[in-house]
Order: structure tokens, then sequence, then C-alpha cells
């Protein structure tokens, strides 16, 4: 009686990572890596060569010479005497605040237009539709142009504002008048209250960064009654599954949600410094360029109209049984949309919406045209002009703009690995 044995294991050669099935597609994998690796390496060398010969090398001291030019927008303390780097910090404050902003309006603008350009009102439907149709098809930086232009152009002087002791003597009012008391548009900016505190907390230097511990005291205790407010909820519908009624919450949450924060701002002394007109402009307040409004205005509405063809082909790709069961139980359409539709939708939204995010963050830089100076006007433009780094201010660009686009898509990849449907 023979007795059957393993098969004697085959040495391995060399021709096996060609022939060889198993190690076939790791043979290819190394050898257009070692390819690639090469073009750089041979890349990199011919520029430094190039660059020798005109007399250039690739440096980075230029960062910390002065930068000589105001910025108008600032999120941080600057000035002319500021480095380059501080200015390109700056640059980069202004360009994530627009695009952060950005993405959030945008979003509420295309999802209401997406909702509304299925709506059953022809009249509303065929408005969605000229909307959507018209920015679509207009390039964005002729938008940005166009708005800034109404800005600039359409709204009063600074001194229409004014009231002089002659026009009180008179009786005359100023030509113009700041809405609420408060908010003053001119054809200058706009000039808005501004948060004060009379008693803050210290502010600390990170690398020559001032980081003030009053606003990061702020962001902490928000943060901890969101986390405490999402217990509470939690909570509550533990409740509702296992009894089948649900406790009242909503006192818990705007107590939680609120009265933190507002202990904490009334402890530091916070009240609101209103604009004033003195001499031949506002001064007090926050001051925002047209420049920023013009950007952030066209960059939500051409953006939205894209969003919204997402948010209706999400929509779409829903079963119309979904909709007729949820009116069978007796849901309202506003509820079916919220409760039923747009969560189903949400798993075919999000991944070209994260397409979206990443183009209105790059075209951020077109700010430019209205001298707005984000990352682009700053280190790519007077920084560059100045110093003549071309070279090194492209590749700083590149890197930053390249390392924000990897975190938001991180991040809306987390987000949407938590709306997919999970197997069981």
């Amino acid at each position: 009686m023979s007795l059957a044995s393993e098969a004697p294991k085959e040495s391995f050669r060399l021709s096996m990572l060609i022939y060889d099935t198993r190690y076939r597609s790791y043979t290819i994998q190394v050898a257009v890596l070692v390819l690639l690796l090469a073009f750089l390496g041979w890349m990199t060398d011919n520029t430094i060569k190039n660059l020798a010969e005109r007399g250039k090398d690739i440096n980075f001291n230029f960062l910390w010479q002065r930068a000589g030019y105001d910025i108008d927008q600032q999120l941080i303390p600057y000035t002319n005497d500021s480095t380059h780097g501080r200015a390109a910090i700056i640059g980069l404050l202004n360009t994530l605040l627009i695009a952060f902003i950005g993405c959030i309006f945008a979003t509420i603008v295309g999802v209401i237009a997406g909702v509304l350009r299925l709506s059953k009102n022809w009249l509303v439907a065929r408005l969605m539709t000229v909307y959507v149709e018209i920015f679509r098809n207009v390039p964005l930086v002729l938008w940005i142009i166009l708005i800034f232009v109404v800005f600039t152009e359409t709204y009063p002087q600074p001194r229409d504002f004014r009231l002089t002791d002659e026009m009180v003597a008179a009786g005359e009012e100023p030509k113009e008048s700041m809405i609420l008391g408060a908010i003053a548009i001119t054809n200058r900016g706009s000039n808005i209250p501004g948060p004060m505190l009379d008693r803050p907390l210290p502010t600390i230097e990170i690398a020559t960064v001032p980081i003030s511990l009053s606003a990061v005291a702020f962001l902490v205790v928000v943060a901890g009654s969101v986390l405490v407010n999402r217990r509470i909820l939690a909570r509550a519908k533990a409740i509702q599954e296992d009894t089948g009624l649900r406790p009242t919450t909503w006192w818990q949450s705007l107590l939680v949600l609120f009265a933190p924060a507002i202990a904490l701002l009334m402890a530091m002394g916070f009240h609101l410094e209103y604009p004033e007109i003195k001499g031949f402009n506002f001064t007090g307040g926050i001051a925002v360029n047209h420049s920023f409004t013009a950007l952030l205005v066209a960059l939500i509405l051409y953006t939205g109209a894209f969003i919204a063809e997402i948010v209706r082909g999400g929509i779409l790709a829903i079963s119309r049984g979904q909709t007729e069961a949820a009116y069978a139980l007796g849901l309202r359409p506003g509820r079916t949309m919220n409760l039923v539709i747009l969560p189903q939708a949400l798993r075919v939204i999000i991944p070209p919406l994260i397409s979206q995010f990443l183009n209105l963050t790059k075209n951020t830089s077109l700010g430019i045209a209205v001298s707005y100076l984000d990352l682009r006007g700053t280190l790519g433009g007077i920084t560059m002009n100045q110093t003549g780094r071309e070279m090194e201010c492209m590749l700083l660009m590149m890197g930053i703009y390249l390392t924000i686009s990897l975190l938001i898509s991180s991040l809306m990849n987390i987000y949407n690995n938590s709306v997919k449907l999970k197997e069981r």
C-alpha cells in the first residue's frame, strides 16, 4: 500500500520573476517604480544643472527676507516689515477661510437648487434650471469680475455716511445710513461689528504664529458641548428603542450647546465693536474687502450650480417606490425628502461632491483677478515677482495645494464610509 506524499517544492529561479504568475505582477510593479524614480531623478538633476548654468540655485532662504508689501485681508497680525514666509501663511489662511466658507454655503445652495429643480411647480423648477445653466456655462473668472464690479460701482462712498455739524444744524440727514445701525456697505468694502473681549486670555506664539488662547478655549468648549449633546441624543434614542417613547431632549440640547459658550464669553467680557465713520473711511469693527466678497459669492453660486446637478442625479437614482412607500405611511413630501430620500441619495452624492469641494478650493486662486491676496496672490504672485524664486514658489504652492486637497479627500472619504451601506 503506497501513501500519498506532498510534491517536492520547486526551488526559486530568477526566470520565475517573469514566467511565474505568482511573481510577475510584483516584477512589473518594481520595474515601473524604478523607471519612475529614475525619471524623477533625471528631471531633478537636469533642472538643477540648468538653473546652475543661469546662476540660480534652489534656495528657500527668501522666506525669511522682508516682504515689503501690504495685505488688506489678514487673520493674524502682519505688516510690510514681516517676512515672505509670514506673508505666505497669511495667504494660506485666506485660502482656507474662503474655501471653508465656500464649501459650506455652496453645499447649502446646491442642495436647495437640486431639490427645487425636481419641484412640481413649473415656475420654480424652470428658475432653478436657468440658474444652473447660466452659472455652469460661464467661466468662473468672469463671474468674479462681474460681481466685484457690481459691488464697487453700485454702492455709495464712505463720505455719504458722514454727518457733519452743518448738517445737524440744518436738520439734514446723511445721504446713506447704516443697515440696522451697525453694518455699512460702501464701494470700498463692508464694515460689520467685530467681537471684542475686555478680559481675554493670553496669546502665545508657535513658530511666529500667534495663537489666541481665548479662541482655543471657546473652540474647546463648543466641541465639548457638541460631544455631550451627542451623548444626550444617543441616550434618548436608546430609551426610545427600549420603550417606544422618546424623552424630551430639546431643552437639554439647547442648554448644553449654548450655556457653556455664553458663560465663557461673559466671563471674558465679550462685546461688539461697531464701525464708525471717521475721516475718509470707517474705523472699528471688521472690514471685509469686496475682493473677498466677490470671490466668495462667485464661488458659492458657481460651485452650487454643479452641486445642484449632483444632488438632482442622486435623488433620481433612488427608486420611486421609496417615495410612494413614505407617502403610504403618511409622511409629507418635505419629511419624505429629509428622512427617506436624501439619506439614501447621499451614497450617490458624496463621491462627486468631493470633487466639487476640491475644485472650489483650487479655484480660490482666481481671486488674483480682483486682487484678493490668497496663497496664489502672495507666495505665487508678489513674493515670486520680488524674489525671482519661481521654482521654489511653484514647488511650495503645489505641495500646499496637494496637501489641502488630500486632507479634504480624506475627511470626505471618512464621511462617505460612514453613510455607505453596511452589509451583514
